[in-house]
């Protein structure tokens, strides 16, 4: 029998669903026979959220180093932080405390990973304002994973079911999204996503590849980014051997990546490839006043550790409550799961 892989899962923001998103995911029998899961978060937040989802009958597991795990359905083992004062914490709202404790829940998956005592790694959603606010100034999770891995080429991929999407740019403005758009960047992207798929284990994948402009600028006509810099970037891509298609307009690549012309789309920017992933991803269900699925994946590509996390963000409207769905948190642990076997093959 192949060795189950261990995976560890931060905790996210103590104030936020991430407690609670996880007892739910990880209250799951399957889910162990699937992988060996570790939380690494706090004791004390996670036996709060036993409560609040109706699940006391798991028992929390405190543990110190990975080796004591017990890996054993019924049980989470947690990699005790020890960050969060219970009676300072108030659920669903920012603060210095969760912003600090989420960030060292993310430091040290890193450096489990780094060290090999896990084999991927999964993050619940941070609160970017909490951990700028706790002296840690970056615009999100792939900042930080690229920091302490010391990565200088990786992009971010978002996926739900045959939906797959790279970003040339993600976390600016999109002013300065547009200046981002030169051949060597969106050559690299291209390049990471090709090697996404392979790792994925889809043989011989095809990448669609977005336009900057409406109508992919119209031969110059709205714009020169995809003469100058796409086009050119394409070929080079093909002449490696990528079979990279495009720049296909950016209001028709997703539906034909839906449609299965495309394994994966390489977007320009921030918004171009999040919107229609979360479209397809996050169901609303009006009439039941709730979420049906949030069930979108976000993939760092390029590092080299296994970072998979869920795709959506602390939801404090809803902590607390006992409500949020855990679909994208188990998605992303099933990805870090392929990841991480892909990775030790």
């Amino acid at each position: 029998m192949a060795k189950k892989m261990i995976i560890g899962i931060t905790m996210g923001d103590p104030a936020s669903i991430g407690p609670e998103i996880t007892v739910k995911a990880l209250s799951d029998p399957a889910v162990y026979d699937r992988c060996s899961p570790v939380v690494i978060g706090d004791v004390c937040v996670m036996e709060a959220a036993l409560k609040v989802v109706g699940r006391e009958d798991i028992k929390i597991h405190p543990v110190s180093s990975i080796g004591e795990c017990l890996f054993t359905p019924g049980t989470i083992d947690v990699y005790d932080m020890k960050i969060v004062d219970m009676e300072k914490l108030e659920t669903g709202k920012v603060s210095v405390m969760a912003g600090e404790a989420a960030f060292q829940y993310v430091k040290k998956v890193i450096e489990l990973a780094m060290d090999g005592e896990v084999d991927g790694t999964v993050t619940n959603a941070l609160n970017k304002e909490a951990i700028n606010l706790a002296g840690h100034h970056f615009s999100g999770h792939t900042e930080i994973y690229a920091d302490y891995t010391g990565t200088k080429k990786y992009t971010m991929m978002l996926a739900h079911e045959n939906l797959r999407v790279v970003h040339v740019s993600t976390h600016v403005s999109l002013r300065e999204a547009c200046d981002r758009v030169k051949k060597a960047r969106v050559l690299e992207v291209i390049e990471i996503a090709n090697q996404a798929c392979l790792d994925l284990g889809i043989e011989k994948p095809k990448i669609g590849v977005s336009g900057l402009n409406p109508h992919s600028g119209e031969n110059g006509l709205f714009g020169r980014e995809e003469l100058d810099e796409i086009i050119p970037a394409i070929k080079a891509a093909k002449a490696e051997g990528i079979n990279a298609d495009g720049p296909v307009p950016p209001d028709t690549i997703f539906s034909k990546a839906r449609g299965g012309w495309y394994d994966i789309v390489v977007a320009m920017y921030h918004d171009q490839g999040h919107i229609p992933l979360k479209v397809v991803g996050f169901i609303y269900n009006h009439e039941a006043g709730k979420w049906d699925a949030v069930s979108g994946v976000n993939i760092t590509l390029g590092l080299p550790i296994v970072r998979a996390s869920v795709d959506h963000g602390t939801a404090f409207d809803q902590a607390g409550k006992g409500v949020a769905s855990e679909l994208s948190l188990v998605n992303a642990i099933d990805y870090a799961i392929r990841l991480s076997v892909s990775n030790k093959n």
